[in-house]
């Protein structure tokens, strides 16, 4: 990739071919993240799509207060 450049051959020496490690860390997370979205796609939710709202009154709310209302 770099060919005759001694510059980046010396920064390879001391520190490791950075941005080859770079892009295997990249591939590695590509393929992880394929992996956990994978149920998703297969049930038909489409990443990004509204959702239907849920029941309101399910889980855990906080009602939001105006400052000096207790």
């Amino acid at each position: 990739m770099y060919q005759d450049s001694p510059i980046y051959d010396r920064l390879v020496a001391e520190c490791g071919d950075v941005p080859a490690q770079v892009r295997r860390e990249a591939e590695r997370v590509s393929r992880e993240l394929e992996l956990v979205m994978r149920p998703l796609l297969g049930s038909g939710h489409v990443p990004g799509a509204p959702q239907a709202p849920g029941n309101p009154g399910a889980g855990w709310q906080r009602s939001a207060l105006l400052p000096g209302q207790r």
